[in-house]
């Protein structure tokens, strides 16, 4: 998932909102405000997070912890122009490994690699309200 509208029919799981701050670690933008809401769309972080949902996003700031597992707003400092929503698989050095829950769609750490992480999802707030779920391959 990558937010900003110009890259919405471009790449899959688009967030339709662009949300820069500015240079942040590692030369990416990170998020203007505390609180934001995302829109998705596209596929690769089905099936926890689908197209048309909406995120309620809390800002990261750098040194905040990360734990494996949580699904954030992240950007590629190959790519900086990119804000994706993806799950955190591990720490590494120049930020985090992160990974869609979708194998099938590879825009993520696979293609770009470490991603540093500007925001953390706490909820969905439609049209299923809720918290979102463990990655499918987690142990129930």
């Amino acid at each position: 998932m990558v937010v900003g509208k110009f890259l919405s029919e471009t790449l899959p799981a688009v967030i339709t909102e662009n949300t820069s701050s500015g240079p942040g670690p590692g030369g990416v933008a990170g998020l203007p405000t505390r609180w934001l809401t995302a829109r998705v769309t596209g596929p690769s972080m089905s099936p926890t997070v689908r197209h048309g949902d909406r995120l309620l996003v809390a800002r990261v700031r750098p040194g905040d912890p990360v734990r494996a597992g949580e699904v954030v707003l992240a950007r590629f400092p190959s790519r900086p122009e990119l804000l994706v929503v993806k799950r955190v698989r591990r720490a590494v050095p120049g930020g985090h490994w992160v990974e869609g829950d979708n194998p099938l769609v590879a825009d993520d750490s696979r293609a770009f690699g470490p991603a540093v992480v500007v925001g953390r999802v706490l909820v969905r707030t439609w049209p299923r309200p809720g918290r979102l779920g463990p990655a499918p391959d987690a142990p129930a």
